[in-house]
């Protein structure tokens, strides 16, 4: 057995792939230490239908921007296809580790597991794993009785440095030598894909682009499914997969409120970036809403499936225009604003009355920002599943008019109804056949009819809903979802 092993710590970067203000890596380096930063591409989330090639490419972009970034120290991230307990065993052969660093991951049910798994690893192998709060998230709690005090203290400090001493990270030639052990997993991605493209660098783009001039019309545009294109921070993949902390912006659009006109924009998306943590802490705090609603009184609710709504839905071809043209740039571009994110699951939810968990997996590919925290809370909250929350059915004929009012977004993205004036490219099943004929346009060829009938959809699902509200289960778990989730005396909404 060799015993003059280097000893080093190992940070192992998940959903935080940052160097600045990431406390794992902050904790590592202050131990003095020698330092290896890894990422795994791990078997159990390539195989997760959660995720999708999207997600992939916008990692890659990470760890290459990574990379760019650590050259002026000398190293690099190891990089490998693998699992984390093969990983550290193999590192084992190499490195004596005593101490391993990450984040705390809220995340879905595999990476759940993955970290029981690991957790008995580390104590086996008599490894510390060091699991640091990840954007104020709160492990452990019982109830919210404290929760803002503790944000508001992680908040309050300053978002850490990124200092290394000279050589204190592992070389970039020793991470070469350790890659001949590994599988290794290629960074190419596809530079003409249409996504927002990972990393840091770009990250900070959007940022500065944002509080230089683009927030002073957040609150007129979120809601605009063109406008919030430009008008919102576009940050939130940045966020999600870690190349921005919600603290360091937090920070920045403080500092920018003490200067600017613009008060009110700064505040609304100040509280925006608070709320997300309310969210993710619900997640944690109740894992199982990722597949069965958190309310136990709305597990009776039974829907039945339509594999032709679904996919209707899916690719843009329900027959009602605002749905469709969401679909289709969410399908191609990866972002939709957060209302029309609203719209189309309360479509899907009410008007084809589908399960929500039928949504869960197109949307999370789909989705480039894909935050489990925000993800199934919101889905069920959309649903009118939770019977703490307003129940909201949204008209997707009335939000498209008062949202996109000269049909720009429809026209973009449902360019069969380009050639139609603004009314009916709203409403095109409105038109009479002479109209048709006038704009060389068939109802049914080349746009589909609408799926259902709103009016009598909508009818459903309301009266559904409000009778289960009453439901005596839906009624205590009501209580109990307060009790856990809220500031003590809060009321239903």
């Amino acid at each position: 057995m060799n015993t003059n092993k280097p000893h080093v710590n190992i940070v192992w970067l998940k959903r935080d792939l940052r160097l600045e203000d990431n406390e794992a890596i902050f904790n590592a380096l202050a131990t003095k230490r020698n330092v290896l930063l890894v990422y795994v591409f791990e078997k159990l989330l390539i195989n997760d239908p959660h995720y999708s090639q999207r997600h992939w490419d916008f990692i890659k972009q990470s760890l290459v921007d990574l990379n760019d970034r650590l050259k002026k120290h000398n190293s690099k991230v190891l990089v490998v296809e693998s699992d984390i307990i093969a990983t550290i065993n193999q590192l084992l052969t190499k490195y004596k580790i005593s101490d391993i660093y990450s984040h705390q991951e809220t995340g879905i049910l595999v990476t759940y597991n993955r970290d029981k798994e690991f957790t008995r690893f580390c104590k086996n192998n008599f490894i510390v794993w060091h699991e640091n709060i990840h954007n104020g998230v709160q492990r452990g709690l019982k109830n919210r009785i404290d929760w803002i005090e503790k944000c508001n203290a992680y908040f309050e400090i300053e978002p850490l440095k990124f200092n290394p001493d000279y050589n204190q990270l592992i070389s970039i030639e020793d991470v070469n030598t350790l890659e001949t052990l590994f599988r290794n997993h290629s960074l190419d991605t596809n530079p003409n894909s249409p996504f927002q493209k990972g990393g840091r660098t770009m990250a900070l783009k959007y940022l500065d682009s944002f509080f230089a001039k683009r927030y002073e019309n957040y609150m007129l545009h979120i809601s605009k499914p063109e406008l919030a294109r430009t008008g919102c921070s576009r940050i939130s993949p940045y966020i999600a997969w870690g190349n921005l902390s919600v603290r360091e912006v937090y920070h920045r659009a403080y500092h920018l409120k003490k200067i600017s006109p613009h008060k009110k924009s700064l505040e609304a998306f100040m509280s925006r970036l608070r709320w997300q943590g309310h969210f993710i802490q619900k997640f944690e705090m109740e894992h199982t809403m990722e597949e069965a609603s958190i309310n136990k009184g709305f597990h009776k609710l039974k829907k039945s499936i339509s594999n032709n709504y679904q996919e209707a839905w899916k690719s843009g071809k329900t027959g009602f225009p605002i749905i469709d043209a969401c679909m289709r740039c969410l399908n191609e571009t990866g972002y939709l604003n957060f209302r029309m994110r609203a719209l189309v699951v309360s479509f899907f939810t009410h008007n084809l009355w589908q399960p929500w968990q039928e949504a869960t997996t197109h949307l999370s590919q789909m989705f480039l920002d894909f935050e489990p925290g925000i993800h199934f809370p919101q889905l069920q909250m959309q649903a009118g599943e939770t019977g703490t929350n307003m129940l909201r059915i949204y008209n997707p004929v009335k939000n498209s008019y008062e949202h996109d009012p000269e049909a720009n977004f429809i026209k973009k993205w449902v360019p069969e109804l380009r050639r139609l004036n603004t009314p009916f490219a709203h409403e095109p099943y409105l038109m009479t056949e002479m109209e048709q004929g006038l704009y060389d346009f068939k109802l049914g060829v080349d746009y589909p009819n609408p799926i259902v009938n709103l009016d009598k959809t909508r009818k459903k699902a309301s009266d559904t809903l409000w009778e289960l509200r009453n439901n005596i289960t839906v009624k205590k778990e009501a209580k109990r979802i307060l009790n856990k989730h809220t500031l003590p005396n809060r009321k239903l909404s």
